[in-house]
């Protein structure tokens, strides 16, 4: 005989754990499946295993999909400060480190535990090590799911199991798999919030810069991000890279101001008048690291003292410093993302429940689903806030 669950869960993630809590609260009979050896693997490596667990700026502004509404009614119902509460109660510290980001004092572990220790208060049973061979629906409503822990039939199925971000820890293509075998429609995926990659020509002068970081501008058509940028040995990383990454396709340019709200043209055309005999290196290491300043006047060919730079120059130097021109070759794929881009389409789910639209009992939540946010804790909220709208319906 198979076992019984009123819902069963599929995927020990941020949203799966979220889920169980929430459906458990409600009298429901919970177990939550997991491949792997530990739960939520990805809230304890993210933010620097202090967990970016929310913003308090959340917003469906900071998300994209393809409906871009779709997210309100999960957010409106279950807000960043409800998290912030669950966070409170359990008496974790937490900080704001910059533009909204909350982050556990001590470690991201903590949330792991308080998500634990929740589903426990309410009955709701973690199984680890489980692997889920095939999912069927049955006749008279319901699924049955065969697994190696044995076959299990429940009400309600709600498929948790995230996207392809970061493969180490875990990460498979079974949600849109489920989402296909019910004819559902998956979008195009591809990693978001990743580090781009670049042809061997740029690629040397980010070698050289390796290491360094600096407050950047960086934009694509109309979207702009003010946020470190890093160099590295692969290319550019950093926050606004990451940020940017998620609007980027390939073949696309990016803008990069590298002192923003200073016109750098401007300064030198002034620094000329007033101080003719000093070095441009000085002048510009005064608003740019030293390195990168040295690095910019030989592409561009220049250098000497400022009584000898022909205006021509100085636009040049700004061209290259406010408005820099780079096209990546991709990025650096899955392996580092964040997050996926796209996933379930919302056109298929209900906004109030996360329930597939043509199959009743179905559910999807978290980064399953076409709905990425931005960097900065967004992502979880959308897990924390999909996931209780699913728990409070399965």
């Amino acid at each position: 005989m198979p076992e019984q669950t009123d819902v069963l869960i599929i995927g020990g993630g941020a949203a799966g754990l979220m889920c169980g809590r929430v459906a458990g609260a409600r009298g429901r009979s919970v177990l939550i499946l997991d491949h792997a050896k530990k739960p939520a693997e990805k809230i304890r490596i993210s933010g620097g295993g202090r967990c970016n667990f929310t913003n308090i700026h959340s917003a469906p502004s900071a998300f994209l999909s393809g409906n871009r509404h779709f997210c309100k009614s999960a957010f409106s119902r279950y807000t960043q400060e409800d998290f912030i509460g669950l966070v409170q109660s359990h008496g974790i510290g937490f900080h704001e480190k910059k533009l909204g980001q909350l982050f556990c004092d001590d470690s991201a572990q903590q949330i792991i535990d308080m998500l634990l220790a929740e589903c426990a208060d309410v009955g709701a049973e973690l199984r680890l090590n489980t692997a889920v061979e095939s999912v069927t629906p049955l006749p008279q409503g319901g699924y049955r799911v065969a697994a190696s822990c044995g076959v299990l039939d429940c009400a309600s199925l709600v498929i948790a199991t995230g996207g392809l971000s970061i493969p180490k820890i875990g990460a498979t293509r079974f949600g849109y798999d489920v989402a296909r075998q019910f004819g559902m429609k998956v979008t195009e995926l591809r990693p978001a919030l990743v580090p781009l990659t670049f042809q061997a020509h740029f690629l040397e002068r980010c070698k050289a810069l390796a290491g360094l970081s600096v407050d950047a501008e960086v934009r694509h058509g109309k979207t702009v991000f003010r946020e470190g940028l890093l160099f590295t040995h692969r290319g550019l990383s950093g926050p606004s890279i990451l940020q940017i990454s998620s609007y980027w396709d390939e073949g696309e340019g990016v803008t990069i101001d590298l002192a923003p709200g200073i016109d750098i043209a401007a300064v030198l055309a002034a620094a000329k008048a007033t101080s003719p005999r000093r070095d441009v290196l000085s002048e510009m290491a005064d608003h740019l690291p030293k390195r990168l300043a040295a690095d910019i006047l030989a592409e561009v060919e220049m250098g000497g003292r400022l009584a000898e730079l022909p205006k021509k120059a100085i636009t040049a130097i700004g061209e290259r410093v406010n408005r820099w021109q780079v096209r990546p070759s991709g990025t650096e794929g899955y392996r580092t993302a964040e997050v996926t881009l796209g996933g379930v389409d919302v056109s298929g789910l209900s906004a109030q429940t996360m329930e597939a639209k043509t199959q009743p009992g179905l559910y999807f939540i978290g980064e399953v689903v076409d709905v990425t946010g931005h960097l900065g804790g967004y992502n979880f909220q959308w897990a924390w806030s999909s996931a209780f709208v699913a728990g409070e319906a399965a």
